[in-house]
This record gives structure tokens, sequence and C-alpha cells, in this order.
């Protein structure tokens, strides 16, 4: 269920509520009963797909690339790549 940050559009309170996707955005707060308004979010955190995991990558590698960001063919002693290429 996502987080959704609202306003009181009286008082000024600001609150997050786990709601449903299919919910509809509250209409008072709880605070003073005033209407709030519904914030706009910064959006959702990693999403990881897949049987893939991160502490499950060889070490040296990184965003899950088959490749050290380098493009050498071996990892890197040094994260991030410190290699010139």
């Amino acid at each position: 269920m996502p987080t959704y940050e609202y306003e009181c559009e009286s008082c000024g309170h600001r609150f997050e509520r786990f709601q449903k996707m299919t919910e509809g955005p509250l209409g008072a707060c709880p605070k003073c009963g005033a209407k709030v308004r519904r914030l706009i979010g910064m959006g959702s955190g990693i999403i990881l797909r897949g049987s893939t995991s991160v502490g499950s990558l060889p070490s040296g590698l990184i965003c899950g690339r088959d490749r050290p960001c380098c493009g050498r063919d071996a990892p890197c002693d040094t994260k991030p790549c410190a290699s010139s290429g």
C-alpha cells in the first residue's frame, strides 16, 4: 500500500496515511477537522525484479551488470571502479 502525505488547508498540519490505491483521498484534518489536500510524493523506492538480489552479486560488480561499470572483463579491486578503462 502506498503512503500518501496530506496537509491541512487551515492549520497547516502535515501527516501521512497508508491507503489502498483504490481509496479516495482523505477529506478532513485529524487535528482540526478542516479540509486537507493530498501532496505530490517523491515516488517509490527501489524495485527489485527477478531472482538476483544485491547480496547475491559477485564482489566488484555493481548495478546488476555482467561487467564492472568501467567495462573491464574482471571485477575491479576498488569500488567504485577506479580503473581508467
